[in-house]
């Protein structure tokens, strides 16, 4: 993950659901160019937040096996409100339905008490490996440095790194 869009993860209830929140800041270079007069956080950005969220409960509830955790499936997501900077976008997931490597979610950011998005998200989860053994070492170095952010996001709960 290139950047985070989740500053922390406030709640997790495994198998079940996670909650993490975002607060943008004018500091971010997006929101100069989104929209320079009334910056807001972009609504891909806020769905971002959302895949995110839901990623981390998969790679929580999996230990961490799988160094690829994917948005397949963005489904019936509607926007009804904007985040700006300072405001406090708080994410809530809901694992639906889990497979063998895919996952349903119901997902929604809110601002205060108004959801601002909403949707439903399709994740499928895999390795490198899967498909090239050879890159059994890249999964690893992956998972080793997604074990770092999730302990930087997630701090009640202790990640070992070197597994």
């Amino acid at each position: 993950m290139h950047f985070s869009l989740l500053d922390r993860i406030d709640e997790l209830v495994p198998q079940k659901s996670l909650t993490a929140s975002k607060t943008p800041s004018m500091s971010e270079e997006y929101l100069l160019d989104h929209f320079p007069l009334f910056p807001v956080m972009p609504g891909v950005l806020m769905l971002e937040s959302m895949y995110q969220a839901a990623a981390w409960l998969i790679r929580h509830d999996d230990d961490f096996s799988h160094s690829l955790v994917l948005l397949k499936e963005a489904k019936n997501i509607k926007y009804v409100g904007f985040v700006k900077p300072g405001q406090r976008l708080n994410v809530h997931v809901d694992l639906i339905k889990r497979e063998e490597n895919l996952s349903w979610f119901k997902a929604k950011g809110m601002v205060d008490d108004k959801v601002v998005v909403s949707g439903r998200l399709v994740l499928e989860h895999s390795n490198l490996a899967d498909n090239e053994s050879v890159k059994k070492a890249t999964d690893q170095c992956i998972i080793r440095s997604l074990r770092m952010s999730f302990g930087n996001l997630y701090p009640q709960e202790p990640v070992e790194l070197a597994r």
